[in-house]
């Protein structure tokens, strides 16, 4: 079967869970990819409630939608970044406190375990009826224990308390990037500890001003925290793409730690030459940018050979698509996003062509 195509609810919070359900169903979607924020999915209330678990479930069913992974992205950044007033405003008031930078980011990691709490009792609440979809659609999610039966997921950012000098004057060093990620593994290490305890997976999505964003820097994460087997990416190629990275040698370079995957393009050298690739302090759809995010299909990311990878790596797992584009309204990049997975995505084969020429 192909893979299973969800939304990532991120983007529409503005909207009650139900009403992204109900639209999710009707632009042809098979489940979603919930996002913690909005009224979508309240973690500390998740990580301890039954009831609250079942009510997420059964608004999904209400619609014939299932979901693979939750996603906490906004608090995650909290856990590493230098804290400023940015950051209060994607916090939940909980974190955020009083705004002291490092009482904020050990709240964050608070907040990140019990997604991992709230993640595995979401999934292990799955009605029966979706369970069967749910091992089969998230096979590709490698881990161990009671994941491998029923996986659980949580995407996210890490941020980064070196971001701010990878293009710096005055001039940065090893030393100076090494502390950053120490202080990632001091932090992350308790985190992705607690992960293993509910059997759930954390994958970040490799991204600037996270502590992976290329190929290189995830590598260096990834040995930061020891190899620890709770940690992975959730691939995203439309922040790669515009680096100039190569986001197809992406997942063979990382095929057993391919979590999760984001469907979103990017197109890159537009713009008027006036906005370089760091974005020249305009928004997103300013016609002067170098590159932008595009709705899937539209933009320069080669999807056919991501499908390929993805199928070469035995990635099984869900394709969610992240929509952002400026320029098109949402409903309808939503329902022709869905169209092009489903037409770019193919059945996995269990034959090989060739054998039918031998008698």
């Amino acid at each position: 079967m192909p893979r299973p195509v969800t939304l990532f609810t991120g983007q529409w919070a503005d909207l009650p869970f139900e009403t992204i359900c109900a639209k999710a169903a009707t632009f042809g979607y098979d489940g979603l990819e919930i996002a913690c924020w909005g009224d979508h999915f309240h973690v500390e209330e998740a990580s301890r409630s039954d009831k609250y678990c079942r009510g997420r479930w059964q608004i999904l069913a209400d619609h014939g939608l299932t979901a693979f992974a939750i996603s906490n992205h906004l608090v995650g950044q909290a856990i590493c970044d230098p804290i400023d007033q940015r950051h209060q405003a994607i916090l939940p008031d909980a974190v955020w406190g009083d705004g002291e930078p490092e009482l904020v980011r050990k709240r964050a990691a608070k907040h990140m375990m019990a997604a991992a709490r709230a993640a595995r009792r979401f999934v292990d609440l799955a009605p029966e009826s979706v369970r069967n979809d749910l091992c089969v659609g998230a096979g590709g999610m490698r881990g161990r224990g009671r994941q491998e039966q029923f996986p659980a997921v949580v995407a996210g950012f890490t941020g980064s308390s070196i971001w701010h000098s990878i293009y710096a004057f005055p001039p940065t060093d090893q030393d100076y990037w090494q502390k950053g990620f120490v202080d990632f593994a001091k932090r992350w290490k308790p985190i992705l500890d607690a992960f293993d305890k509910q059997a759930v997976n954390f994958a970040l999505e490799v991204h600037p001003t996270e502590i992976a964003f290329d190929i290189v820097s995830a590598q260096r994460a990834l040995d930061a925290v020891g190899g620890h087997a709770r940690f992975g990416f959730n691939y995203d190629p439309s922040h790669l793409g515009y680096q100039g990275v190569d986001y197809v040698r992406f997942l063979r370079t990382f095929a057993d730690r391919i979590y999760h995957v984001h469907m979103k393009d990017a197109w890159w050298g537009h713009g008027d030459g006036t906005v370089g690739v760091f974005g020249g302090h305009v928004d997103f759809g300013d016609s002067r940018r170098y590159w932008d995010f595009r709705s899937l299909g539209h933009g320069d990311i080669d999807f056919e050979n991501i499908i390929v990878a993805l199928k070469d790596i035995d990635y099984c797992g869900p394709l969610s698509v992240e929509w952002e584009d400026g320029r098109m309204d949402r409903e309808y990049g939503a329902i022709e996003a869905c169209e092009f997975v489903r037409m770019i995505d193919f059945p996995f084969s269990n034959i090989d062509f060739d054998a039918q020429f031998v008698r």
